[in-house]
């Protein structure tokens, strides 16, 4: 016998409540409609489901088992419309979000945990890439956001972004290095030292090639490369050697005093890092939301570099 999973779950409402009327307003229902569910539920059964008299009411050993059934129902269709009113307004979902590298580690880590601590029902994906992976992802909905750094876009690209940091590189180095006690390093200084490149594809290689170039190299002193971050980090604190970074990336290791960057001014890549997006991408409030947290973090992050900066004589 096959029987309807609503009645079940009206069953089970007023079994859990003690009434029909306490029922019917668990379920958001009329009384008289949930009597007559009842009534007739226990006629197609042939089998009386509360005991006659019995008040409040008391199921009759078979009832409550039915309604145990289904409780199991109304618990997992409350928890349904639970997660869809969270949906809804943010607090639950997926994001999927991919970006370059050394500002996924040295930044965006770190603000997904601050935005987990107030959406733990959202789950973040992460993936790595550079530009053109990044946007043949969004274009093929593998991911939602794309955060890298970028030139400009094409129009018609289908994408938009928001600039979230200006571009900004500087010369890292580990934080007893011998450049930092001079007063005003020249760039004949900084070719007397090992370079460490980033890894192939990143916009910072082409930006250490012109740089290097700039300063009359005629060949690139490479010592170490394709390091991820973490990799780049460990091996400045134990050498002389120094690589471009971006700016924002060092200042991310300032509370580890481990590497720091040369006060002296080097040309800015003509780039921001921005937030991209599908133009016709599917509204989702949890993307949104986590979009909006990282723009605020960044917003946050700019005051806090210009307040440092302020403190650092930078040279020519």
């Amino acid at each position: 016998m096959k029987l309807d999973e609503r009645h079940l779950m009206q069953l089970a409402a007023v079994v859990k409540a003690g009434g029909v009327t306490e029922g019917a307003a668990l379920l958001g229902m009329a009384q008289p409609a949930v009597s007559r569910t009842l009534s007739m539920l226990g006629k197609r059964l042939g089998e009386p489901l509360f005991i006659k008299g019995r008040r409040p009411l008391q199921p009759t050993p078979f009832g409550l088992s039915l309604a145990e059934h289904g409780l199991v129902m109304l618990a997992a269709s409350r928890k349904a419309s639970d997660l869809v009113d969270s949906f809804r307004v943010g607090r639950s979902g997926t994001v999927r979000v991919g970006g370059t590298p050394f500002f996924m580690d040295a930044l965006i880590a770190q603000l997904c945990a601050e935005f987990q601590q107030t959406h733990p029902d959202v789950r973040i994906d992460q993936s790595y890439g550079y530009f053109p992976d990044l946007r043949a992802a969004l274009k093929a909905d593998q991911i939602d956001i794309a955060i890298c750094p970028i030139d400009i876009l094409d129009e018609g690209s289908g994408l938009e972004f928001q600039q979230i940091l200006p571009g900004r590189n500087v010369i890292a180095c580990r934080s007893t290095h011998p450049l930092l006690l001079k007063r005003r390093p020249q760039p004949s200084h900084l070719l007397e030292y090992p370079w460490i490149a980033p890894p192939p594809g990143s916009p910072l290689l082409a930006d250490l090639r012109a740089l290097l170039l700039s300063f009359g190299a005629t060949e690139l002193k490479i010592r170490y490369s394709g390091g991820s971050l973490m990799g780049v980090i460990n091996y400045l604190k134990a050498a002389d050697a120094l690589t471009v970074m971006p700016h924002s990336v060092v200042f991310a290791q300032r509370k580890e005093k481990a590497i720091t960057a040369l006060p002296i001014t080097i040309p800015h890549p003509e780039r921001a890092l921005a937030i991209l997006k599908r133009t016709d991408a599917p509204r989702s409030p949890a993307v949104d939301h986590f979009a909006g947290f990282i723009r605020t973090g960044f917003e946050s992050l700019r005051h806090l570099i210009k307040r440092h900066e302020e403190a650092v004589i930078w040279g020519q």
